[in-house]
């Protein structure tokens, strides 16, 4: 082959929008011709890993979206939760102490600390239902970020895969299959912040063996040093042949903390307390998960089959007090509002599917069945009156099984070339079992099911354009002990049982564009209506269901990657919520974010110097649905400047580049200082960081 051949093919390359990830492969050819016969011969097959990804022709909605792990990495970030901000519109916060699950929004949705949105790490889900700080609990502080090889999502209730506690959407984290290279990284950064990471991949026979080592600790600028310690093991097997792959994994999760909780406001203006101070030194908690898991993928000529089975250990210790002495002084003693709860369980569970494709109208179809099984196993469920730690009430204490039996089907029918179409549905029977309560009364089984179809059609391509309408039936369960309840705990007065599983609806008109080279475009109005709100409540710290809700808006996202070593992103979301049949009407939903924009550019390559600026902001919001209060606009910036020599990263991170003394959350609800008469309603609020410093040293071996 001559070199002017060689040179006309490498220019044909050269005009094609390459990520900074792309591979490209070309097969010489065996005589000679011209160039546009090779280039129609032998066009390479381009990859682009992550949000620039071409979804043509793949995606059935225009909220269905991926993260790769080079754009993961890139993200400055100061807790692991804030992994899914990767996810156009979503919003992770913090509450009070680092070990805790982190604040989830989405979609106009405070989604406490993971109902209504679901969360997997492979085929596991993260969400615990029936759990002691809040339905649907999702603590991700067990994953390591650098074994995230990539982060999917959804969004929306028209997934016939995705069941309990997905109404808003749904995130993977699919973990790496083995390290091309080991890691050895440490970071340092102000208020005592150190992390150390050691992780690397081994043969191990057949198979290739990963392992890796996290300890992190942390005092954070808070008065009281949060102490806060984590310790996180992984341990995965990989083993693959042309048919099959097998993954065995062990995690392990260790931590934690002292916590600085949300304060009054009031009491901060008034110098009572300081920005980063507490009333409550000895809140905070401890946490640990452990899990084995099993992943199997086969693929077989035209049928891919899918199983995993997973096993685990989950326990937490919680001490809050978001009232102070509000109920202490209507019992008449000074003991104070803290609490505790107590969350300690085994979990099990499994799914096994199947997609079938074949020819048909002279397109492929795909038609997939899947079963889903899943138990938890409670005991000692407790909440507790608590001073300095110390129990002196048992207010509740349950042993609960819930068992849950999902089964599902979903088409992807092809008519004609421009026209896909995506019927589905899913069954769900769930088992709510409280088998022993203090109070036997509230002991009881309920066997409850639900139907969920669900409707997605695709039109085009044309232009390098595609068309989405969805609309499909979600739903959300509601805790074992609401569910079977007959007394109240608190007052021994009848109590109302909660509706098991809530109902809700969504639908979806979006569009994706890719008609200008290296940009995709993607355009949603979407709605999502729910029977029953499941509200925050600040002084439980829990959620309470509620009344119905209506949720309506409009997300656009721009992905530019003019240059391999260059990827510019905004992502804007606008959001109208409000609860409906209430009295009066159109009262917001607390805590509901009407609009948010998240914007960053990242640039470098695979040496030399490489840097990211990213902004986050969302705008004030109400905080409760009588009363017009709004908590004030928060805009955060974080910056990344490193350089990288063949193995060798430096990188210094920047967090809350600007300084802003804004909130990471707010409530509004009645609590009582010692120095207050009575009761006060009033905004409670959890300061973001000060700007900080963080220096990391990575070595590649």
């Amino acid at each position: 082959m001559s070199v002017f051949r060689l040179s006309k093919i490498f220019l044909s390359l050269a005009l094609l929008p390459l990520s900074g990830h792309a591979q490209a492969v070309v097969k010489a050819p065996e005589a000679e011709g011209s160039l546009a016969e090779a280039v129609e011969l032998e066009l390479p097959e381009i990859v682009i890993e992550g949000k620039a990804e071409s979804l043509i022709g793949i995606a059935t909605s225009a909220s269905k979206g991926q993260t790769s792990a080079k754009e993961l990495m890139a993200r400055p970030f100061s807790r692991r939760g804030e992994l899914l901000e990767s996810i156009p519109g979503f919003i992770a916060t913090q509450h009070s102490g680092d070990g805790k699950a982190n604040q989830y929004y989405l979609r106009g949705t405070n989604l406490d600390h993971g109902t209504d949105f679901a969360i997997y790490v492979d085929g596991m889900p993260v969400n615990l239902r029936n759990h002691a700080h809040g339905q649907g609990y999702a603590d991700t502080n067990f994953i390591i970020p650098e074994l995230v090889g990539e982060l999917e999502y959804w969004k929306g209730t028209y997934y016939a895969q995705h069941g309990d506690l997905s109404s808003t959407g749904a995130a993977r984290f699919k973990l790496v299959d083995a390290l091309p290279q080991g890691i050895l990284s440490t970071t340092w950064g102000e208020y005592d912040y150190t992390r150390t990471l050691i992780a690397d991949t081994i043969q191990a026979g057949a198979g290739q063996l990963t392992v890796a080592l996290e300890h992190q600790y942390y005092n954070g600028p808070w008065e009281l040093p949060s102490d806060a310690t984590r310790l996180n093991g992984f341990l995965r097997w990989h083993w693959e042949n042309a048919k099959d792959k097998i993954n065995l994994t062990l995690m392990g999760y260790h931590g934690k903390w002292r916590s600085t909780d949300q304060v009054p406001l009031r009491a901060m203006e008034s110098g009572l307390v300081g920005r980063y101070g507490n009333l409550d030194p000895t809140d905070g908690g401890n946490s640990q998960r452990y899990s084995l898991s099993f992943d199997w993928v086969r693929n077989e000529g035209r049928t891919t089959t899918r199983a995993n089975a997973y096993a685990g250990f989950y326990d937490l210790d919680l001490f809050s007090n978001f009232t102070f002495y509000m109920d202490s002084f209507a019992r008449g003693d000074t003991l104070g509002d803290q609490f505790e709860q107590r969350d300690h369980r085994w979990f099990l569970g499994g799914e096994l599917a199947r997609d079938w494709r074949f020819d048909a109208l002279g397109q492929e179809q795909r038609f997939t069945l899947g079963v889903q099984l899943r138990t938890d196993i409670i005991t000692g469920l407790g909440l507790y009156n608590t001073a300095q730690r110390q129990r002196w009430n048992t207010v509740r204490e349950d042993d609960i099984t819930q068992s849950t039996y999902g089964l599902y089907a979903e088409a992807e029918l092809k008519p004609a070339r421009w026209l896909r179409i995506i019927p589905g549905v899913r069954g769900d029977v769930f088992q709510f079992n409280v088998e022993k309560s203090n109070l036997p009364e509230n002991a009881g089984s309920l066997t409850k099911g639900i139907v969920s179809p669900k409707l997605s059609m695709v039109f085009g391509p044309w232009a390098k354009t595609e068309f989405y309408v969805n609309a499909g039936m979600g739903f959300h369960s509601n805790d074992a002990r609401g569910v079977n309840i007959t007394t109240d705990p608190n007052t021994g007065l009848p109590a109302d049982r909660v509706n098991p599983l809530v109902r809700t609806y969504g639908a979806e008109f979006g569009i994706r564009n890719e008609s200008i080279p290296k940009l995709v475009n993607t355009l949603s109005f979407w709605m999502l209506h729910s029977d029953s709100e499941l509200i925050y409540t600040g002084d439980a710290g829990t959620t309470e269901p509620g009344a119905a809700s209506m949720r309506k808006g409009i997300e656009l996202s721009s992905y530019w990657r003019p240059e391999d070593w260059v990827m510019v992103d905004v992502e804007a979301t606008l959001t109208d919520a409000h609860l409906v049949n209430t009295d009066p009407p159109n009262q917001k939903i607390p805590n509901s974010i009407p609009y948010t924009l998240n914007a960053g550019i990242t640039l470098g390559g695979a040496q030399g110097l490489f840097g990211s600026l990213r902004a986050r902001y969302f705008a004030p919001r109400p905080l409760d649905s009588v009363v017009d209060v709004k908590t004030r606009e928060s805009l955060q910036v974080n910056a990344r400047l490193g350089y990288r020599k063949n193995n060798w990263e430096v990188a210094v991170d920047c967090l809350n580049l600007l300084n802003r003394s804004d909130y990471d959350v707010a409530y509004y609800y009645a609590s009582q200082l010692k120095s207050d008469a009575a009761p006060v309603d009033g905004v409670h609020v959890h300061p973001i960081e000060p700007r900080m410093f963080r220096l990391s040293v990575t070595w590649r071996f």
